[in-house]
């Protein structure tokens, strides 16, 4: 690096001299740039594995809470004199109906998926006129 200031001081430095100069500054701003490049990419690792931990934890949570308030909706229903098993069967019952009610809504929309016809059509009306561009020739 001495040798290099005094030689760009004086001016007297030769063509190879700076094209190494060069090719060394590049080298070292590319290695920069990767190292850049690691520390940002481990940076954000961290915060989407911390992310990824968190959403984990609020499903738990969420699940549990499920779990809790159908134990309550089983003792409210309890409650208005029904017997504790007659109960718990009442409020599964009630989770299959809104499970059915969900699966058939789910299949009508999959009932409504196009299959593609509109490009399968396209696709046939542009392979018919290819067919016919050669004879009109």
């Amino acid at each position: 690096m001495a040798a290099r200031a005094t030689s760009e001081a004086d001016g007297s430095a030769s063509i190879g001299q700076l094209v190494a100069s060069i090719k060394d500054d590049l080298t070292g701003l590319v290695r920069d740039e990767i190292e850049l490049a690691k520390a940002e990419l481990k940076q954000d690792a961290k915060e989407a594995g911390l992310g990824g931990a968190l959403i984990a934890v609020a499903l738990f949570l969420g699940l549990l809470a499920t779990i809790l308030g159908s134990f309550a909706l089983v003792y409210g229903v309890h409650a208005l004199g029904l017997g504790l098993g007659w109960s718990f069967l009442v409020v599964a019952g009630a989770y299959v109906l809104v499970a059915l009610l969900l699966l058939l809504t789910a299949r009508s929309r999959f009932g409504r998926i196009s299959k593609v016809e509109r490009t399968k059509t396209t696709a046939r009306e542009a392979a018919r006129a290819l067919k016919r561009s050669p004879n009109s020739t």
